[in-house]
Formats: structure tokens, sequence, C-alpha cells
């Protein structure tokens, strides 16, 4: 159908974007002459850079107004035909609307993050499989996508492969593993001391050191794990997201909450130890089927409240189990 113009609706959180490249790469399989844009916060556009799939990216910088009309006005000009809610939230429901695009499919309102939404839209989506990844898959498969395998279309830059390189080299390090210990939710955090004790427990096992992956709002959990940490002190060093990239590709292995980091190496195909409390892994987790995942919560503790404190399921994880668990995972191959 090479009338067809698509507009995918995923603007944030970098994790949620990981789990909707493969629903573009499934509709790009199945209609390969479509125009297909996709529609970001500018802070995540490098993730969509060089994709294949994706014929325009329409960046929207949503600290301003200005950022936001500059943003409808290029999605409107776009003149797409069928806009894909994967955000299920007011403001891309409404997105969508004012796109102009005829056709406006997301999920209903029971499984919407904010139920209001399936009201901008001309079809509704109900959900019958759990993990993220599957779920974004089924929008797509609403209009006739049927994509063969799940893929993760993901290009690093040779200018983020070698500044990482030349960041590394500058500290004597060539084999390396990466702690982040960042999350966006404080219920969703396991401690930063805990990582500089895991850094220390690792480090003396393989020994490799550790970078630590933060954002700038972060870095003082950055500092906490390489205070804690002790000797050989993990490597702290600030990087934009391309350099994330580059630096998660080439990594032994990663450990993390349930954050975009995570989700971003388990696509890119690094070997990922998952710490999971209130959220579920099997709607969250890492979506390559060698990952592990570490989690005491019972399942009538799943909640995706945010709260600002790590959940008690955070807080019952032991070093020594993430230790066990990284192991297994590297014996996985």
């Amino acid at each position: 159908m090479p009338e067809e113009r698509f507009v995918i609706l995923r603007m944030s959180a970098l994790g949620d974007i990981v789990h909707t490249l493969p629903a573009a790469a499934a509709l790009r399989e199945s209609f390969p002459q479509a125009e297909i844009d996709w529609l970001i916060d500018s802070k995540f556009s490098p993730i969509l850079a060089g994709n294949p799939d994706i014929k325009h990216v329409i960046t929207m910088n949503r600290n301003n107004w200005r950022g936001v009309a500059a943003g409808v006005k290029q999605l409107r000009a776009a003149h797409c035909t069928t806009a894909l809610d994967f955000q299920s939230l007011y403001r891309s429901a409404i997105l969508g609307y004012l796109s102009g695009a005829p056709r406006r499919i997301g999920f209903d309102a029971e499984h919407s993050r904010e139920g209001g939404a399936a009201l901008f839209y001309t079809q509704k989506v109900t959900p019958r499989r759990k993990h993220v990844v599957e779920r974004n898959m089924e929008i797509v498969e609403s209009i006739g996508t049927r994509g063969k395998d799940i893929r993760f279309p993901l290009r690093v830059s040779a200018e983020a492969e070698e500044y990482v390189e030349r960041t590394l080299s500058a500290h004597g390090v060539k084999d390396y593993f990466v702690l982040s210990p960042g999350g966006g939710w404080g219920s969703k955090c396991w401690p930063a001391d805990r990582y500089g004790a895991l850094h220390r427990a690792l480090a003396e096992r393989y020994g490799w050191r550790g970078v630590i992956s933060f954002s700038p709002a972060e870095r003082q959990l950055a500092e906490i794990v390489r205070r804690e940490a002790g000797s050989p002190e993990p490597i702290v060093e600030l990087f934009d997201l391309p350099q994330l990239m580059a630096l998660l590709r080439r990594a032994k292995f990663l450990v993390a909450a349930d954050t975009g980091p995570l989700h971003l190496a388990s696509a890119l195909g690094t070997p990922v130890v998952g710490l999971y409390g209130p959220t579920d892994p099997a709607r969250n987790g890492p979506y390559c089927a060698k990952d592990l995942v570490v989690r005491n919560a019972a399942q009538e503790e799943t909640t995706y409240r945010r709260d600002k404190a790590p959940a008690r399921s955070m807080l019952s994880i032991t070093v020594e189990q993430v230790e066990d668990a990284v192991d297994r995972r590297l014996r996985n191959g």
C-alpha cells in the first residue's frame, strides 16, 4: 500500500522507545513502500539515527510551547493516514488527533496509562499478551502486520565508538562491565551503596573494572557507588545517548534495575541481569530469553506506583544474589 503514511507516537522514555522498535520493524516488513515517520522527544532522537525502518524522525522539544508548536507543525505537514499511539497518554493521543490522521490506533481505556486517551482513537486494541514488546506488536498486527521476527534495529555510530575507546583507554581499561544505579522512580532503584559492594565483588571475581552509567541528575548516585566500591574504583564518566549505546554494546555484562539502559543493553545483545521489585519482569523485563532477573517480590506486591524511596522488595535483594545471577548469566553464553 504505497499510499499509506504512518506516524509512530512514542516520545519517551528510553526503555519504552526500545520496546517499540520491533513494532516499527514489523510495520516496515509488511508495508515496504509506506512512509513511516516517528514522533519522538528531541533528547531521545539519537536512538533512531540510521534506523532503516523510519523515513522521517519528527522531533519535539516539550520543554516550551515553541518546541511543541514546531513539532505539531511537522506532524501535520507529514499528512499521515494512520497514527499509531504506543504511549497511551492524553498528550500522545491529542498529538495523534492534531496530526490530522483519519485513522488513529491505540490501546483501549482499560490498558492505556491514561484511560481517557482512548477517546481520541478511531480504533482501539485490547492486548492479550503480557510483555510490552508483544503488546506493541498487537497494535501493528491490528492493521495487518505480520512480522516474522522481533528485531531491534540499533545503529552505533563510529564517532561514539571512537569516543568510548579513547575514554576507556585513558583509564587503562579494555574489558569492563556496566552498573546502572538509576531508575527514574525511586521505588525501582537498588541502593547505590550495594552497587558499590557489588562492584568490589565482581572486580575481584573477574578482574574487570566497572563503568557506571548515569544521567546528569544521577551523578550523586554514581559518586556513592564509586566511594563504596573502594579499589579498583569504577569509572565514572558521563556519556550521551550515542556514546552509551557504544559503551553498552562492548560491555561484558550490565546490572541494572528496570530502566532504560537495561532494555537498551538487552536489545544490543549485551548480557543483562535485571533487578526487579515493584514492577513485573513478565511485562517489563529484559526481552532476551537468556537474560536473568533477580526478584524477591511476591506477585501481589507488583505495582507501578511511582514512589520516591526504594521499595521493600528492592531492599530485599542481596549483593550475593546479584553476584550469583551474573555468574549464571555469563555461563549461559
